[in-house]
């Protein structure tokens, strides 16, 4: 598609080189989940002298909390929204354009070849805790739309920019910024996609599992049962649910995928003394969801798996593995592959000449399920960067990346939500 003379103006506009400063900024401040506010309160001055309307509220979180979609991992004291707007909301589609300051811990610092929080740009690439997982995207979509105003284009709709805390851990911030009337006609999250268009997540849930065993000296350890050794058996079902559940995945989404839904146990502990025989052990993991599949029926699959242990073992039949289901809640989503904010994601690709654009599912959740099953706004991902990267060390995002998916967010709110020549 040929740009406008308005597009071709916005794009001239577009500030790379503070853009890369920004990120740098952001990631200099240390935004790990339940301390968020100072990352909120620097990105509220940047919206506000950029000329967009802010809207900065304190997070209502006992209110919150008693939300049926509510779900968090960290028992947050204050947490802040942040919503700039450019536009009108009348005469024209809403676009909304969601993105994270929550990072996740950085693990030990000696693992890094450069600093955590030093937002450096170097070879390409912008490196540090949040630069890929999220920043960078937020980064992205705030340039875009201050492209648009420096451009001094008349939006005919409204483009609101959603920056949120708590993503990591269940999603407060999206589900605050939704219940406080924000609302729009399409959304993109600009989660690193590798500039992927994703109309589908898989969900996740968080389980506990623990196993009772019977403590006995280990210098006559027959005599007691060790629960190490029957969570082994634990194990070795989980992995056989795994498989079940993604042996027939026709998805096309999903398809690049060998394990798109993933059972992973990433916690177990046990014990109490090195010469005794463990007489519990408990596991916590993560439980992949297709974007079709019922939270109750997932929930359901996996006791009857652990149902099913006990009917080949005397002892786990008589003492049950205890299921406990905690933390976030991420419930898959998934849109039509012809809504219309695919067509102009797909259209503004085309336009700046990275060719047809890639559609496929992600096996990460996200805020996404929050617009679409609790706000109904068509949503997809789409973002820079490779996920392989987020949580990591040495966590990095091209800078190519960042400047492809600020020049297709720009033209794509500027034609989902009309502008006057």
């Amino acid at each position: 598609m040929t740009l406008s003379p308005t597009e071709s103006r916005v794009l001239s506009k577009l500030d790379i080189s503070g853009l890369l400063d920004f990120i740098s900024d952001l990631v200099r401040i240390p935004s790990v989940g339940g301390n968020e506010t100072a990352a909120q309160e620097w990105v509220a001055e940047w919206m506000e002298g950029a000329g967009f309307e802010v809207d900065k509220w304190a997070l209502d979180l006992p209110a919150l909390r008693t939300h049926p979609a509510y779900s968090a991992e960290i028992n947050r004291e204050e947490g802040l929204g942040v919503v700039g707007t450019i536009g009108q909301a009348v005469g024209g589609r809403t676009l909304i354009l969601n993105g994270h300051v929550d990072v996740v811990p950085t693990g030990d610092p000696s693992s890094w070849t450069t600093p955590p929080w030093e937002g450096r740009v170097d070879g390409g690439r912008v490196y540090g805790r949040g630069a890929l997982d999220m920043k960078g995207g937020l980064a992205s979509a705030l340039f875009a739309a201050k492209a648009i105003r420096d451009a001094g284009v008349k939006l005919t709709g409204q483009l609101q920019l959603h920056s949120v805390i708590g993503e990591e851990d269940g999603g407060v911030g999206t589900l605050a910024a939704i219940l406080r009337g924000y609302r729009g006609d399409g959304a993109v999250i600009m989660e690193p996609t590798g500039l992927a268009i994703c109309p589908a997540q898989a969900g996740a849930l968080n389980f506990r599992v623990t196993i009772r065993g019977r403590a006995a000296h280990g210098c006559v350890r027959e005599e007691g049962v060790s629960a190490l050794e029957k969570y082994h058996l634990v194990h070795q079902e989980l992995l056989a649910l795994e498989k079940r559940r993604n042996h027939n995945c026709r998805d096309p989404l999903f398809r690049d995928y060998r394990i798109p839904f993933p059972v992973s146990v990433g916690k177990i502990e046990g014990g109490d003394w090195a010469s005794s025989v463990p007489d519990r052990v408990q596991v916590e993991g993560r439980y992949g969801l297709s974007p079709d599949e019922g939270m109750n029926e997932a929930q359901v699959a996996f006791q009857e798996a652990l149902d099913r242990i006990g009917r080949i073992d005397p002892w786990l039949r008589d003492h049950p593995p205890e299921l406990v289901w905690w933390g976030g809640r991420f419930e898959p989503a998934r849109i039509p592959v012809d809504d219309p904010i695919i067509a102009e994601i797909q259209g503004a690709l085309k336009s700046i000449g990275t060719g047809e654009a890639c559609l496929r599912g992600v096996t990460f959740g996200s805020d996404m399920r929050l617009l679409v099953q609790e706000a109904s706004i068509p949503t997809v991902l789409f973002g820079p960067g490779d996920i392989r990267m987020a949580h990591a060390a040495d966590e990095s995002v091209p800078v190519d990346d960042l400047e492809k998916t600020a020049k297709t967010l720009a033209l794509t709110a500027l034609r989902f939500c009309g502008y006057q020549e």
